[in-house]
């Protein structure tokens, strides 16, 4: 792979800021830079960012419908009403249900919960889960991370006499579901003032709400926040401002006194013995909750995030830790054949979007495929399969790009669809599957960016080793925790040496363990590059070369630092 490295700009004005912040925080001028790349221009913002605050979470009755919302629930409550929590089958899904039974369940009995079946119902409320609701004497169904678009099902409940509140983060459509209420900061005249929650993150403003319409402390909802913290790094929302505050607090909650559902996974991952990461959460945590819906049923993973006793837990958490083995080898059979497919594409150098359509294909993993094309071919892609008579699958995008609006411009050829600006779902006829490929190429032929079709990596900012002491490490872990609008810092040293030590790593000998100098200083850094093992010949020949790196804690040496090393470009 080939990157291109972009340093990202800094105007005077931010100079100066940047300057004046550092010398007031008593940091580095290199994170007084960091800060004003995020917006962040005075020392009160800064400390509210080093320090996310509990009480600076915004009061919840500022969200539309969210006092009709909390009535409702309090009314079931009192007429002694059967309350079904309902709620998509991932991993944002899954946690919002977890939460929310977990937290009503403290203070009333008759409740249970949903999960649609990802093969047999799909996204979203169900027909099928509105017959359950009636069939159990439901009269309120709390819906979560979906329901936006549930027109025809909330009818259909209504007449059935049930009342839904739809706590959802999706894009609406222009017709909203008549439910009793509907908690979406991202409806039209909304006034909350932050739009980016994950859907576990609404149902907990739901149940802060809830809570101080009752007298009950604020202290009965913090154990909770590990799963909010959970979602927020799978669903990929931005980790800033609100998000902020909960992930900081939620990953504090995982690493003190996780819920017993959590402790079992993290036993099973094998992170018991160190700090658990938003990185964790993305790449080990999060996919094997996901393993649920994708191989067998969401229900599963409710199961086990709402489990009381541990060793109930450990074999739960083992059952979807084979899950995530065959999804592991699901993903990696599909990538190899749609990388096949891909390849035999006339004029696949002229394209702009990816439209692949397999009637074989697992529908629990054609999201991952659709992430490792956009990861391998930098551009926006689909991976459709069949299901029934219908083409279903997930859309990707790349940087920057709004898939949702890609999709949405070929809507008149859908019969469902429905996301965000990364990922979205959709549905059409098989027939319309060449009509929509040819539409979505011809959106995103005029909407893409070059820069965003081709392997970027954003330096921001040129150090040297010097710069890199115990205290620089420390205030750059106050940036914690990393995410969208809120990345990793990468950073770039000039003509630096292989100290004489460094080697390849690795059961196929395909990662560098280096041990670097640069000439400005005598500070040895240790680095790992992962998959670059091409590069060791050059660097051993004892000639300079070009770093991007992260800048992590040594997992096996506490305290120690060691760059990750993002590219290497010999000079």
């Amino acid at each position: 792979m080939t990157y291109k490295w972009n340093y990202l700009p800094i105007t005077p004005e931010q100079t100066e800021a940047s300057l004046r912040l550092a010398k007031q925080l008593g940091i580095s001028p290199i994170l007084g830079r960091l800060l004003v790349e995020r917006g962040i221009m005075t020392v009160a913002e800064a400390r509210t960012f080093f320090r996310p605050q509990l009480p600076d979470l915004h009061d919840p009755f500022l969200m539309k419908d969210m006092d009709v919302a909390v009535d409702r629930l309090n009314k079931a409550m009192g007429r002694k009403e059967r309350i079904l929590i309902y709620g998509d089958y991932d991993v944002d899904g899954t946690t919002a249900v977890a939460l929310v039974y977990k937290f009503i369940q403290q203070f009333y009995s008759n409740i249970d919960y949903y999960i649609p079946d990802r093969y047999d119902e799909g996204y979203g409320v169900s027909f099928k889960g509105v017959d359950y609701a009636e069939m159990t004497g439901v009269k309120l169904v709390i819906v979560l991370d979906c329901g936006i678009k549930a027109v025809e099902e909330v009818a259909y409940a209504k007449r059935k006499g049930i009342d839904f509140i739809i706590c959802d983060h999706h894009v609406p459509d222009d017709e909203l579901p008549q439910a009793a209420a509907i908690l979406n900061a991202k409806c039209p005249g909304n006034t909350y003032p932050y739009e980016h929650l994950s859907g576990c993150g609404v149902g907990f403003k739901f149940m802060q709400a809830f809570a101080k319409s009752n007298g009950i402390g604020f202290h009965r909802l913090i154990p909770l926040l590990d799963l909010v913290a959970v979602s927020i790094a799978s669903d990929i929302v931005p980790i800033m401002g609100e998000n902020r505050i909960l992930a900081y607090h939620g990953l504090k909650q995982i690493n003190s006194n996780p819920s017993v559902g959590l402790k079992a996974i993290i036993d099973v991952c094998g992170l018991s013995d160190r700090e658990i990461t938003v990185s964790d959460i993305v790449f080990k945590i999060g996919p094997r909750i996901n393993a649920s819906g994708r191989i067998q049923n969401g229900k599963e993973a409710v199961d086990l995030l709402i489990e009381k006793d541990f060793s109930s837990a450990l074999a739960k958490a083992g059952h979807i830790n084979q899950y995530n083995e065959t999804r592991k080898d699901l993903d990696k059979n599909m990538t190899e054949e749609a990388n096949r497919i891909v390849a035999g594409l006339e004029n696949f150098a002229d394209r702009h979007s990816i439209v692949l359509f397999n009637e074989a294909w697992h529908k629990g993993v054609i999201g991952i495929v659709a992430s490792r094309l956009t990861e391998i071919y930098y551009r926006p892609a689909v991976v459709l399969t069949r299901t029934s008579d219908m083409a279903t699958g997930s859309a990707r995008s790349v940087s920057g790009f709004d898939i949702y609006k890609a999709i949405e411009y070929c809507r008149d050829l859908l019969e469902s669809f429905g996301g965000h600006t990364y990922a979205a779902g959709l549905s059409m006829k098989v027939e319309n599957v060449p009509a929509f490929a040819r539409r979505f190429e011809e959106f995103v032929a005029r909407n893409i960016l070059p820069e965003q079709m081709s392997a970027v990596i954003d330096i921001n900012a040129e150090i040297d080793f010097k710069d890199i002491t115990a205290k620089f490490f420390n205030d750059l872990k106050k940036f914690n925790p990393f995410g969208p609008e809120n990345v990793k810092p990468v950073f770039c040293t000039h003509h630096v040496y292989d100290y004489g030590t460094s080697k390849v790593v690795g059961r196929g000998q395909e990662h560098i363990k280096l041990e670097l100098v640069d000439n400005k200083s005598n500070n040895v850094m240790n680095g790992i590059a992962f998959g670059q093992s091409s590069h060791v010949r050059y660097i051993k020949t004892k000639r300079s070369f070009d770093i991007c790196y992260t800048i992590e804690e040594n997992t096996h040496k506490r305290g120690e630092v060691q760059l990750q090393i993002e590219d290497i470009k010999p000079n």
